[in-house]
């Protein structure tokens, strides 16, 4: 199955690559674009006492919209239609070691089937242009948003430092999951050449994981920034600095570190502010391109009955030289804390918690994410050929504190799953696993792109004591995008 998709969807792209030119599709006044993705996975998770921890399925997603441009409002329809195939219906273990991968996690949120497919829509807003003033803009109905990605950089290498170490990290579509996330609400904007103001008020979507992609959830988020740029004849920066109000009042058992009988009987809301800023910096010399990447957040408030007392940080740095010119090899380190809970008996819930972000970009195999973590990270980038980046990560992974748990996921998809998973070692120490990953990009012309990617996880302490019969892991996809 998986081999006959691939090469139907390739014949495809290939037929419709050669008939369209590079611009936009118009009939009259509106405007035409769409999407397909194609991905086929394999999965070798941490090997369980039962279950399937090895598996292939695909997962494809269709997009299609319509949109127009008038002189005081704009407006915007989008349709998706996920389609999952040959999902593992095997990959479920008892207890803590629990679902299999992220296939398992498609399985169980679609009604255990191993075939599933949805149509609905993916974004309807219109945009309206204020007429108190030139820069201001508001949208309203089911739209798109990144928390960082207010501002489109200009300066290319600060573009994607913004794109992969920026944005998404505490909300953002999922865009790396088949069926992804979108936000009903409005959405404000004062966009000035050296500042931009945004506001934001909205409830995430269901989907992600399950297929049906059309109602809402009992979670909402108030969302607000101020964002600076900072430029010189070599500098090029940018500033933000942020707040998000983020309300669940889903009656549903929180994933935390507190024994099962305290989550049960604790169905109180979160109510949890996040206050932060980040700050990133491109600048050039002699020698070559030097980068600097900084962010901090701090969250207070009501992990249910508990008080939220949480934080995290980021602080990257990065060097492109102006050596092997043919390469152009770009070099970058970080350090990351997550804060984890220290004590599951006390009225403090210190794990900070990543609300409805976007994981993979900071996760390239997503079996953990931002939640009581430290990752030591080291990337190479290499790019010997305008249309192919070649990319390669080493990742060392601890927990924040050893009496916290392992977390993985990216939040809230449908009313009766918290969105997060967590696993306990049960005194297994602080070490989790070294992950070591490389993956392409590589775009055959302006409308198709291709991307295998391919990372091993070798499991520490944590792992091994939940998986004992084995503790590495792999990732292995093949992605396939098409766009006009």
């Amino acid at each position: 199955m998986p081999g006959r998709v691939l090469l139907l969807f390739l014949a495809a792209c290939s037929w419709l690559s050669a008939q369209q030119s590079s611009d936009p599709l118009r009939v009259g006044p509106l405007m035409f674009s769409g999407s397909t993705r194609t991905r086929i996975e394999n999965w070798g998770w941490f090997t369980a006492a039962s279950g399937d921890h090895a598996y292939t399925f695909d997962g494809s997603t269709i997009r299609l919209g319509v949109s127009q441009t008038r002189t005081r409002f704009d407006w915007n329809l989008e349709l998706e239609a996920p389609v999952l195939l040959n999902l593992p219906t095997d990959a479920i273990a008892p207890g803590t070691q629990g679902q299999l991968g992220q296939g398992a996690t498609y399985y169980v949120a679609n009604g255990k089937r191993a075939n599933a497919a949805m149509l609905f829509p993916k974004q309807a807003f219109v945009r309206w242009k204020l007429p108190f003033s030139e820069f201001a803009a508001l949208r309203a109905g089911r739209l798109e948003f990144q928390d960082g990605g207010e501002v489109v950089a200009s300066e290319p290498s600060l573009k994607v430092l913004k794109a992969e170490r920026i944005q998404q990290r505490l909300l953002g579509p999922f865009g790396f999951s088949h069926v992804m996330r979108s936000f009903d609400g409005i959405h404000f904007t004062y966009n000035k050449p050296k500042i931009n103001y945004t506001v934001m008020a909205a409830v995430p979507t269901r989907g992600v994981f399950q297929v049906d992609g059309w109602g809402w959830m009992r979670v909402a988020f108030g969302y607000a920034s101020a964002t600076g740029q900072i430029q010189s004849k070599a500098t090029h920066a940018e500033w933000r600095a942020f707040a998000i109000y983020y309300e669940d009042w889903r009656r549903v058992p929180k994933a935390d570190n507190r024994s099962a009988a305290a989550k049960a009987a604790d169905l109180a809301n979160l109510r949890i502010m996040t206050w932060g800023a980040h700050y990133v910096q491109v600048t050039k010399t002699r020698a070559g391109s030097l980068d600097l990447v900084a962010e901090m957040a701090l969250q207070n408030g009501d992990w249910g009955v508990l008080k939220q007392r949480a934080a995290m940080f980021d602080l990257e740095t990065g060097f492109q030289p102006n050596l092997l010119r043919r390469l152009r090899p770009w070099l970058r380190g970080g350090f990351y804390f997550g804060s984890g809970d220290k004590d599951p008996t006390d009225r403090t819930h210190g794990t900070f918690f990543q609300l409805l972000p976007t994981a993979r970009p900071y996760a390239q195999f997503p079996f953990y994410d931002m939640m009581n973590n430290v990752d030591r990270f080291a990337i190479l980038t290499l790019r010997p050929h305008k249309r192919i980046t070649v990319k390669t990560e080493a990742h060392a992974l601890r927990l924040a504190s050893s009496h916290d748990l392992w977390y993985s996921g990216g939040g809230a998809y449908q009313p009766w799953t918290f969105g997060y998973q967590s696993r306990s070692g049960n005194g297994a120490g602080g070490s989790l696993a070294n992950v070591l990953g490389g993956s392409i990009e590589a775009a055959v012309n302006a409308h198709l792109s291709i991307s295998p990617y391919y990372g091993y996880a070798a499991g520490k302490s944590i792992i091994s004591a939940i998986y004992p019969n084995g503790r590495d892991g792999h990732l292995a996809l093949l992605e396939l995008n098409y766009r006009f």
